[in-house]
């Protein structure tokens, strides 16, 4: 009898953790999870709260099967939390996804996903955002929302898999005053010192940058 209730309570936080769906916390240390391999919905919108208000997201896996997939398991995970938006250029983009966690980053820098193989069904213009990149099957974590017509970036690998659709005034407000200096020169591999110094690094050095407080799927509205 006693080995039959210990092992019960071993199973208990198990059990417990998959009713509730809820995720380890050390989960963004171990993106082998199959939390990280899920699906996502084929719309799902996605919730930013941030240093200057709230915007919403909403994304199309049709557009972009792999990124959609890869975009929902960030989020409903957590890793954007916290997040700066180091590169906020207001004649471009808005850019963000290096982790605060140095460590963190270590494991994700290298977490590609492939290319999509459907067509492009969007343009890069205003409010679509897509993962960055840099070549080939590279789309990790960090991702841009369009602040004008980018569309000379399709065909690229710059592939749009949502839209904002709610709070774009608060994308626009995202501050800018660092330039191109925080977050820049992403082919010339200078996001090393954001990566590898996280959030006390651009704290350190670009202490005005807003940032996220928390980033969440939520329900769909409901259609009348």
């Amino acid at each position: 009898m006693k080995r039959l209730l210990l092992l019960a309570a071993l199973a208990w936080p198990v059990c417990a953790s998959a009713q509730n769906n809820t995720p380890p916390q050390d989960i963004l240390m171990h993106p082998e999870h199959r939390r990280w391999g899920e699906r996502s919905p084929d719309r799902y919108h996605a919730a930013f709260e941030t240093s200057r208000g709230r915007f919403v997201i909403e994304v199309h896996r049709a557009w972009s099967p792999h990124g959609a997939d890869r975009f929902y398991n960030l989020v409903r995970n957590g890793y954007y939390d916290d997040a700066r938006f180091h590169r906020v250029l207001p004649s471009y983009i808005v850019q963000w996804g290096i982790h605060g966690d140095p460590r963190i980053n270590r494991i994700w820098r290298d977490r590609k996903i492939p290319d999509d193989s459907v067509p492009q069904l969007n343009s890069n213009t205003r409010g679509f955002i897509g993962f960055a990149m840099t070549g080939p099957n590279d789309r990790a974590t960090q991702v841009y929302i369009n602040l004008r017509d980018n569309s000379r970036n399709d065909g690229q690998g710059l592939v749009p898999f949502g839209r904002v659709i709610e709070g774009m005034t608060v994308v626009d407000s995202l501050y800018s005053g660092y330039g191109p200096n925080s977050g820049d020169g992403v082919r010339q591999g200078k996001q090393r010192p954001l990566e590898e110094g996280g959030n006390p690094y651009l704290q350190q050095h670009f202490p005005r940058l807003d940032y996220i407080t928390r980033a969440r799927i939520v329900p769909l509205p409901s259609r009348s």
